[in-house]
């Protein structure tokens, strides 16, 4: 039986859509359990709501909430008795088998780093995320971590970028590539010259990659530091909403019935379905001792449930094992 660790309180709509998203869940996968972390009687008052397996959801009481603005370390510091540190804790001492959070991705990145531990051989964990392309899903790793890599680092996330594509994505040979400023070996910082050097080595590594390959699909992990990987995040979620304004502009001007708007909008939707954060639910911290999992803040309950269910499927992959024998 799979236990994961779910925070109760993370993100914009708790304790409802964790709760919903834990009970759906467990309505999934008949081969695990649910712990909810956070204000144990607020969680019962949520859960009276809901029909679920008994037993297969459980309740850990976590007092202290970690508010979405606050700074990440002392709030890890001074807030022992959060749902966060609470599940985080159970994780490590084996309690449960990974721990997954809609709530502050810095306080998060911070307590697993403290409370987990990096891997053997891993020089910084990073976080990764899925990114459209017209290909299908990439990997942006690192999405906001490391603002300042070394070569070293950069390599070793192209590592753990191709084992995570590889075991969790479904891609056969992920094609590895770095962000870059051109395509040529000899382009770019010292950092990156030397990374490339580093990440020929992995014989799926493609070479540099320039911004308007990303959407293009031209590779399927996107190495880069934290500050290029979080501005491409940012950049990639107004995407659609920027489109959409542009296209409302177009049909006014048209002057299109309403049967033509809402053909064209049911063709809008569906071609933004690479970009619905919802299919994939949460992404993972990469490099630390263990399975920590960050959603998005406004993550509704079937992200939650998908978000779960991938850290079951993380668990199953013994992907942490991989990682230790790669950068090894």
């Amino acid at each position: 039986m799979m236990k994961i660790a779910v925070d109760a309180f993370g993100g914009d709509h708790f304790p409802e859509n964790p709760v919903s998203g834990a009970v759906l869940a467990v309505g999934e996968n008949d081969q695990l359990t649910v712990i909810l972390t956070g204000p144990e009687e607020e969680i019962k008052k949520e859960l009276a709501n809901h029909d679920y397996p008994e037993g297969r959801i459980v309740l850990q009481d976590a007092p202290e909430i970690i508010g979405m603005d606050e700074s990440p370390a002392q709030a890890v510091r001074n807030k022992p008795h959060s749902s966060i540190v609470v599940g985080l804790g159970m994780h490590q001492k084996g309690l449960v088998d990974g721990f997954v959070s809609a709530g502050n991705t810095g306080a998060l990145m911070a307590a697993s780093a403290f409370i987990l531990g990096r891997l053997d051989g891993v020089i910084r964990p990073t976080i990764a995320t899925f990114y459209p392309t017209v290909k299908g899903l990439g990997l942006m790793i690192d999405a906001g971590a490391n603002l300042e890599v070394k070569p070293e680092m950069l390599f070793q996330f192209g590592v753990m970028g191709n084992i995570y594509a590889r075991d969790m994505m479904g891609i056969d040979t992920p094609r590895i590539g770095l962000l870059n400023v051109g395509e040529e070996k000899e382009k770019g910082s010292e950092t990156l010259k030397k990374a490339y050097h580093l990440l020929q080595a992995l014989p799926n590594f493609v070479g540099n990659i320039e911004g308007r390959d990303v959407l293009a699909g031209q590779a399927d992990v996107f190495v880069c530091d934290g500050v290029t990987g979080n501005i491409l995040l940012k950049f990639g979620e107004s995407i659609p909403d920027a489109l959409k304004m542009l296209l409302m502009g177009v049909i006014k001007k048209r002057q299109l019935d309403k049967e033509q708007v809402a053909l064209v909008m049911s063709l809008l939707q569906e071609a933004f379905m690479p970009f619905d954060y919802q299919r994939v639910g949460g992404v993972p911290f990469l490099g630390v001792n263990g399975i920590s999992m960050v959603g998005h803040g406004g993550s509704s309950p079937e992200a939650i449930k998908n978000m779960i269910l991938n850290a079951v499927k993380m668990a199953e992959s013994d992907i942490n094992k991989k990682i230790i024998a790669s950068v090894a």
